[in-house]
């Protein structure tokens, strides 16, 4: 069997081409810590632009959706795929017509997801506690933080509205940015 051989010379070709690229990767992440410290520094005016972004997406699968439903209407599903399309692009609408009120839905969406998650983390910490040994507990905190953020979102509401989801996507950008940044350093300093 030759799988091992093959994966060690894709993992070389891939460390190769990271090597080679590792600019690219630099720039990528120096213009993400960037927006990321924009979107932190000015969250409302960051939620207000991902809404509007949600909205365009919305719209434009929606209206892809629609041709192509069309486009294949003999196929299996039509009627789901319709609605699908015509839900999108009501979506894109809402969100592009009123976008401070949708920047309102998004964060009790993004509240409610924290609340889930942190649920389900500590519930999953509870059940795996004695084959996580120690680190159980790591989940647990986890999982509570996740409740803590939820909670001050919700309790928020409205006004975590103008700051929740813009430095949410702002924290986010930091850290993805700042990844980038250590993989092309470490990508320029290792051997091809």
């Amino acid at each position: 069997m030759t799988l091992p051989q093959d994966l060690t010379n894709l993992q070389s070709k891939v460390g190769a081409a990271v090597h080679e690229h590792w600019k690219a990767f630099l720039f990528e992440g120096i213009l993400l810590v960037v927006l990321g410290l924009a979107a932190i520094i000015v969250p409302p005016l960051a939620s207000l632009a991902v809404t509007i972004f949600l909205g365009w997406l919305f719209l434009i699968s929606g209206i892809a959706g629609l041709v192509l439903s069309f486009w294949a209407r003999q196929a299996p599903g039509f009627w789901w795929s319709l609605i699908s399309a015509v839900l999108a692009i009501a979506a894109g609408f809402i969100l592009l017509a009123q976008p401070v009120q949708g920047t309102l839905t998004l964060t009790i969406v993004v509240g409610a997801y924290f609340l889930a998650e942190g649920v389900t983390t500590i519930m999953y910490a509870l059940e795996h506690r004695r084959e996580l040994s120690e680190q159980w507990s790591w989940l647990l905190i986890s999982g509570l933080m996740d409740i803590v953020i939820a909670g001050i979102i919700i309790a928020g509401l409205p006004g975590s509205a103008l700051w929740a989801v813009g430095l949410l996507v702002g924290i986010n950008l930091v850290f993805g940015g700042a990844t980038l940044i250590g993989v092309a350093f470490a990508a320029r300093n290792s051997a091809s």
